[in-house]
């Protein structure tokens, strides 16, 4: 049976990579991302078909599964890679916080979404694999003062989908979160040009990680948060 997953963020650095890691054992796979050339170049007849959308808005989600199911079919999985990090005013420093919603909107809405759009065809099929990429930030706040709105978010996420995860154990449909620390991308090498970027976690290893939680080599795991943090 191929195996039709959704991957949300695709035109993203890891996005990206996890496409290409998915594509090469064979999947089939949906790219959503918001519209961007970077995307619309992930095409590949009959293999990847990539849709830009609000991954916020659930009409949106509805056209996008629809187009999903006519041309690759059912999905089977997902990856749920949109997101992203900012800083943020330390709670003592500022009445307000600028990128609080921003961060909820970023990191748990889009996650939030994306499962209500998904996981309810898949329990109606008793299968499926949704896989969320967390944040070691969610075990470790101390180690991000001052991204308390990130933090927040990322742990919400995980608790959301551990949630989800017990809700349809018994459905055949399975829920993980992969929480990477710092993942080796040009925007991190930039933003932190004097760390050992060696130390941190590439992205083709952890698509790796994500493509064994979709297969059914995984079909035993679920509400799990597996810890991916390289030598960081």
């Amino acid at each position: 049976m191929t195996m039709i997953t959704v991957v949300t963020g695709a035109a993203g650095a890891l996005g990206s990579e996890v496409t290409r890691v998915l594509l090469e054992r064979g999947h089939h796979v949906a790219a959503l991302d918001r519209p961007s050339p970077r995307l619309d170049s992930m095409a590949r007849p009959g293999a990847c078909l990539p849709l830009g959308l609000d991954l916020t808005s659930a009409p949106e989600w509805q056209k996008a599964i629809a187009r999903i199911e006519s041309e690759l079919g059912a999905p089977t999985g997902a990856v749920l890679c949109a997101g992203g990090w900012a800083g943020a005013a330390k709670a003592a420093d500022a009445a307000d916080d600028p990128t609080w919603r921003h961060m909820l909107d970023l990191n748990l809405e889009t996650v939030e979404r994306s499962v209500r759009a998904l996981v309810g065809k898949m329990v109606e099929r008793r299968h499926g694999s949704v896989v969320v990429i967390g944040s070691r930030a969610s075990d470790r706040p101390w180690e991000n003062r001052g991204a308390a709105a990130y933090v927040a978010s990322k742990s919400a996420a995980a608790a959301y989908a551990r949630t989800v995860a017990a809700e349809t154990v018994d459905s055949g449909v399975r829920l993980n979160v992969v929480m990477p620390s710092v993942i080796d991308t040009p925007s991190n090498r930039t933003s932190m040009p004097k760390a050992d970027p060696l130390k941190w976690v590439p992205p083709e290893s952890l698509a790796r990680v994500v493509a064994f939680l979709l297969s059914d080599d995984a079909r035993d795991i679920s509400g799990a948060e597996i810890p991916v943090y390289g030598r960081v």
